[in-house]
């Protein structure tokens, strides 16, 4: 499979690939997809690893919204991560469980994505794994229109009590007070958190020093208060195992991310080049997280876009991202 395989396809592309499509053409050309991308990244591939997952969720491939995204920083070398979206008809956990992907529990983890689809209305699920790594997370899109306040997340039983225990944080430094995105790793038991509609405040260089200096997380980069100017949405990442947000990342969407007012690491700017040399209308989301151990980028292309990737990542209907927003 040629350089597409790394890029988003136009509306009516998907239409024609996905029509009549076969589950297992449907799962046979992603892992093209995926092993020419890993290849370029001098990233390990095998059936072995990637084949199993994709089978397990084939009946929902053919019309998933599809992305790839690589990483900087020690724990995330040599990945490359895919991330596809599946209908509420199947049931995630389930198929994860069934297949050896993941253990089952009586750790909060294995409870709480029913938890959270018994309390929210939701859009649907998605599927997020790591061609080395395997099986990472689950994620549950809420309805656009039903975006979750933070008190009421936080009072579902399962969920870390960091998430109830940082309201006053939220409030204090007007991240907003609700959310329309939960991820749940599986492997290192944290839960992602997007909040939907932020104010432009909280993306003040002043909001984000103080924000990260309650976190103890010391004083941010100038690259990361440039990117965070102009990016649309913030996300936290809770554990089970700490009262404290263990990171927060700000994610800004661009056609072009070497045009960003950063230093673009030299394994994104690779696959960067590759992505667009295929198609250079293909979508980026590129983003920097601010942990105890550090900042680190992420950049995610999208295989397949759909419109309704812009509700999945709470834009406005109509928003641009021919430059960041």
């Amino acid at each position: 499979m040629n350089l597409e395989g790394m890029a988003h396809r136009d509306d009516n592309t998907a239409a024609t690939e996905t029509a009549g499509a076969h589950p297992a053409e449907s799962v046979s050309g992603l892992y093209s997809a995926i092993e020419e991308s890993a290849r370029l990244l001098e990233v390990t591939c095998s059936p072995g690893k990637v084949m199993p997952i994709l089978t397990a969720y084939g009946d929902a491939i053919a019309d998933a919204v599809i992305a790839f995204r690589v990483a900087t920083g020690e724990r995330n070398a040599g990945e490359l991560d895919c991330r596809f979206s599946i209908p509420l008809d199947v049931d995630p956990y389930a198929l994860a469980v069934a297949n050896g992907f993941v253990t089952d529990t009586d750790h909060p983890a294995g409870s709480l994505l029913a938890d959270i689809a018994e309390r929210c209305p939701l859009d649907c699920y998605g599927i997020d794994f790591g061609v080395v790594g395997g099986f990472k997370k689950i994620w549950t899109v809420l309805r656009r229109g039903d975006l979750q306040g933070v008190a009421r997340l936080a009072e579902i039983p399962s969920m870390p009590r960091s998430l109830g225990e940082s309201i006053d944080f939220f409030t204090r430094h007007r991240l907003g007070d609700t959310a329309g995105l939960l991820g749940i790793d599986y492997r290192n038991r944290t839960v992602n958190v997007y909040f939907g509609e932020q104010p432009a405040e909280c993306f003040e260089p002043d909001t984000i020093r103080s924000m990260l200096d309650e976190l103890g997380q010391g004083q941010p980069s100038e690259h990361l208060l440039e990117l965070a100017r102009r990016a649309f949405g913030i996300y936290v990442t809770l554990s089970w195992d700490s009262p404290k947000l263990e990171r927060i990342c700000f994610a800004v969407a661009t056609r072009d991310p070497k045009e960003l007012p950063v230093r673009i690491d030299p394994a994104i700017a690779r696959f960067v080049k590759h992505v667009r040399d295929s198609d250079p209308g293909t979508k980026f989301v590129y983003a920097v997280a601010s942990s105890p151990h550090g900042e680190y980028y992420k950049l995610q292309s999208y295989y397949r876009w759909q419109p309704r990737v812009l509700d999945m990542m709470q834009l406005p209907d109509g928003a641009a991202v021919a430059d960041p927003v």
